[in-house]
């Protein structure tokens, strides 16, 4: 006996279409590599207001992507970590890195940012999909958790 159309559960369809080479692909070997890399994505927002991304990485620390998981105003953005641990397992990736930028180019993390990462690192512990760095990117500078210890 099946259940009426109604009942049926609405699911994220989950499809691998890599289409690279892995070893073409760039390499993260560091902190400064990955604030480089939030540079060049955020450049056009940057100092306007807050997004959080997202470097996707292969077992080799090889870039499989970067995904935009929010957009905010000028002093915060949400971010949703299903939505970050969707991304990830969609990917088929085993770490990443997070990046966001403070449009005010203070690079100290808020209370807000450190409850954020540990709550990003533990549920990647869960997943065995392990969260390398926070990235806190601004247009002179750069505060990397991972450097720091706080990760």
């Amino acid at each position: 006996m099946g259940f009426k159309p109604r009942f049926e559960i609405a699911e994220v369809e989950i499809t691998y279409k890599f289409g690279k080479i892995f070893s073409e692909c760039e390499k993260i070997n560091g902190s400064s590599c990955a604030y480089k890399i939030g540079l060049e994505i955020s450049k056009d927002y940057i100092e306007h207001h807050e997004c959080f991304n997202i470097i996707l990485l292969n077992q080799a620390n090889h870039i499989l992507g970067v995904a935009q998981i929010s957009e905010g105003g000028i002093a915060g953005t949400f971010v949703d970590i299903r939505i970050v641990y969707q991304k990830l397992l969609k990917a088929n990736a085993v770490s990443f890195i997070a990046l966001h930028n403070h449009p005010s180019g203070n690079i100290n993390p808020s209370e807000a940012d450190k409850k954020l990462t540990q709550k990003l690192k533990a549920a990647g512990e869960t997943l065995d999909i392990k969260m390398l760095d926070h990235i806190i990117v601004t247009t002179n500078a750069y505060f990397s958790f991972a450097d720091e210890g706080i990760i």
